[in-house]
């Protein structure tokens, strides 16, 4: 019996852990809104700094490459600030417009971030094939060289920053800045590669290929950040073993007997959470509002920034519940 609690002891411990970077919900959204803060400063920063070098260097070398890569650093710029804002608005306490916070500004933040990227995606692959049918020489390819391995750079420091904070948050609005630039440390590589090959053996066509290639990254970061975003627009249920954290933490009381009907969201730096508990029906209200408020304290202590919902049920005596939400069979089922 001792090794069996000490198993389930050491393997919640390990849930525990695995679970705790998935949601930033896990931690008080005071905390998130301090590291996200500090991160989208540090993006806005970095934006500002590469657009100034890389124009410089596009009007001494006319590199189509590099031209790719300056109007896709202006569009983060944009997207940047952005989400400087969007994180900022979104941990604002609720009002009496918004009961239920401002959250959903992150994902927001990430739609306009996915349409920017679109945007640049099309417009450099507009130049890269203007530059195959009307190929040019480059200029000061030395400059352009040393400005991409700088940028190349100071964009894989931000990257590291954000993934950092990603771990111990779910921001997708920092998630969707992070995929602008992890395309754009793909896309500067490949924009180095191309400006290098064209000065080293004079041909033209490597540097609007890299160009080419720039576009495709792109447009698929852009889909990826768009579905982020979408999932959370759309009220997307918590990943399946932070249901199973939710229902577990619960549920651990001896005067219920069941957890049903969970239905979660995610809102930023928030956890939307509502659920039925099946109570004996004996039971006075005074206990029953005992036994809910436990169960609420314990998924606080895992989930602090959750706003919670439970509803009890007296067991074998409730009414099916119905409306536009009315319980499937399988909502029925203790733990889902």
């Amino acid at each position: 019996m001792g090794r069996r609690c000490e198993s389930f002891a050491l393997g919640r411990e390990a849930a525990r852990r695995y679970l705790r970077p998935m949601t930033s919900a896990q931690m008080p959204a005071d905390q998130t809104a301090a590291l996200t803060r500090r991160v989208t400063l540090l993006s806005v920063a970095t934006a500002v700094t590469l657009v100034a070098i890389k124009l410089a260097a596009w009007l001494a070398s006319g590199s189509t490459a590099l031209l790719a890569s300056l109007a896709d650093s202006a569009l983060d710029l944009v997207a940047s600030l952005v989400t400087f804002w969007a994180v900022r608005y979104a941990v604002a306490p609720p009002d009496a417009e918004h009961r239920f916070g401002h959250g959903k500004a992150e994902a927001f933040a990430s739609l306009v971030q996915a349409g920017l990227v679109f945007a640049s995606a099309a417009l450099i692959g507009r130049e890269a094939v203007g530059d195959f049918l009307t190929p040019h020489p480059l200029r000061q390819e030395g400059w352009a060289v040393a400005v991409m391995a700088v940028s190349t750079g100071l964009t894989a420091l931000l990257i590291t920053a954000q993934t950092r904070v990603l771990r111990q948050t779910s921001s997708v609005a920092v998630s969707g800045d992070r995929a602008h630039y992890a395309s754009d440390l793909a896309s500067n590589v490949i924009a180095l590669v191309g400006i290098a090959v064209s000065a080293w053996l004079g041909v033209n066509g490597f540097d609007a290929a890299a160009a080419l290639a720039v576009a495709a990254l792109l447009l698929w970061g852009a889909i990826g950040v768009f579905r982020e975003a979408s999932s959370q627009l759309l009220d997307h249920e918590l990943p399946p073993e932070q249901r199973a954290e939710i229902v577990r933490l619960a549920s651990d009381d001896g005067r219920l007997s069941g957890v049903h009907q969970l239905r979660t969201r995610a809102s930023g730096p928030y956890v939307h959470m509502q659920m039925h508990m099946d109570l004996d029906p004996e039971m006075s209200l005074e206990a029953a509002h005992q036994v809910v408020v436990a169960a609420e304290k314990r998924i606080l202590e895992q989930f602090p920034a959750a706003d919670i919902i439970i509803h009890a049920d007296p067991r074998g005596r409730a009414e099916p519940h119905g409306g536009a939400f009315a319980e499937a069979p399988h909502d029925q089922r203790e733990g889902v």
